[in-house]
């Protein structure tokens, strides 16, 4: 069972995502509403994979990323971003993030994105 901790301040896009990932056989082991509270279920739940919103309260999720990689270096993060965020999304893949997928997310489109990441 692959594990998946979803990381957005928005709770529209967390259930939007949670039910595309259960329809397709996976197991969302949490959800966290801003980068420090992700940073912290990371460190709890070491999931497969972590989708981690860009634009959050507390801890962006940029910050949030710099520190579960520090950590967690082969840690799977998958960047949610909102359209005209390329500039942060270059960033992220630098700091890496292993890719990165746009709102409104397409089942299509997410599911290749974590099946490449996850190689699966």
């Amino acid at each position: 069972m692959t594990n998946i901790l979803i990381v957005d301040d928005s709770r529209t896009s967390r259930r939007h995502l949670r039910t595309l990932l259960e329809e397709e056989g996976l197991n969302v082991c949490g959800e966290a509403v801003n980068g420090e509270e992700g940073y912290q279920e990371y460190k709890k739940l070491s999931p497969d994979l972590v989708t981690l919103d860009i634009t959050m309260p507390v801890l962006d999720g940029l910050e949030a990323l710099k520190k579960i990689k520090t950590d967690f270096p082969n840690a799977n993060v998958i960047m949610v971003s909102a359209a005209g965020q390329k500039n942060k999304l270059v960033e992220a893949v630098k700091l890496g993030a292993s890719d990165f997928i746009t709102k409104p997310f397409e089942k299509e489109n997410l599911m290749t994105t974590i099946k490449r990441v996850l190689a699966i």
